[in-house]
């Protein structure tokens, strides 16, 4: 059915079905998730970011959920020691590794020959400074400057991603872009993409809004503000937490902010899209297919041939 010492990645934009589908095939190759959705990692973000819960997990193990804090920051290079780590012993144990999510840069940094450019403290320090001074539209036209490409990828209000990208430019002379390699193996893997068509998903996304909002994410939001929430460079960005706490500030109502959540959403899923669809490796399936699980198994046959 699968090569021995196969890494399978199940990949996509949010809301697509890659959580029932890794589920399935969790099952029928005896598998185990490696979670790869960088909010998933943070304790307490589960309404907002669909975290499956205990039972829906339906006994399969699942690991990389709840390793950290909402106050620290994301490091995508801790994320692949411990997820590499995490393959390495669920290969050792003969059973099989489903890397699961729609964070593209973290799938990339365990399938991948990745290295990660070093940091400056100092440095860093200096360019978040500048950050909270003149707010990131200044920085983004910087990194625009010194590469186009990397500030074409960046959205211009992720002050942290362009201050990382600043930060390299600066440490290593050379564009950011440069220090993302050409695609180099670290496993074998097969990469089964799961994705709607816009409009079927994108309904989707207003009705999982919906229910973010009835089971709790106003009253999840204001618990982890208690722990540090609205500190937390990272995690305060999720999609839906950082729309309710501007309602919790005062600065959006309700209604504001739940269609703000969805219209953020969609345009987060154009960008997962556009990350995953460059890829030729990856074989895409129409989640609505009723076939979807014995079509992932077919191509995970094939690969294997």
């Amino acid at each position: 059915m699968i090569a021995p010492g196969t890494v399978v990645a199940v990949v996509g934009p949010t809301a697509a079905g890659k959580s029932a589908l890794s589920i399935a095939l969790a099952h029928a190759l005896g598998g185990e998730v490696v979670n790869a959705d960088s909010m998933q990692l943070y304790r307490g973000l589960d309404v907002g970011t669909a975290k499956l819960t205990v039972a829906e997990r339906e006994d399969v193990p699942h690991h990389l959920l709840d390793i950290w804090e909402v106050t620290e920051p994301a490091s995508v290079a801790q994320y692949q020691r411990l997820a590499r780590a995490t393959v390495d012993d669920i290969l050792a144990r003969g059973r099989v590794p489903l890397l699961v999510g729609g964070s593209g840069l973290y799938v990339r940094a365990v399938l991948e020959q990745f290295e990660f450019p070093g940091t400056d403290p100092a440095l860093r320090r200096r360019l978040e400074d500048e950050l909270a001074t003149v707010g990131p539209a200044p920085l983004h036209a910087r990194l625009r400057e010194a590469d186009p490409a990397a500030a074409d990828g960046i959205l211009p209000g992720n002050g942290r991603r362009i201050v990382r990208a600043l930060e390299v430019i600066e440490l290593t002379g050379q564009p950011f872009t440069t220090a993302l390699p050409q695609p180099t193996p670290y496993y074998p893997a097969v990469q089964i993409g799961v994705d709607l068509e816009t409009a079927r998903l994108d309904e989707r996304i207003a009705a999982r809004v919906d229910r973010m909002w009835a089971d709790g994410l106003v009253d999840e939001t204001r618990e982890l503000v208690g722990r540090g929430l609205a500190d937390g460079r990272t995690a305060s960005r999720a999609l839906g937490y950082q729309q309710v706490l501007r309602l919790l500030a005062g600065e959006l109502t309700e209604t504001e902010a739940r269609d703000e959540t969805i219209r953020a959403t969609r345009r987060f899923v154009r960008r997962q899209r556009s990350w995953f669809r460059r890829d030729p490796r990856v074989h895409w399936l129409d989640s609505a297919d009723p076939g979807l699980v014995e079509a992932a198994l077919r191509i995970l046959g094939d690969a294997a041939r």
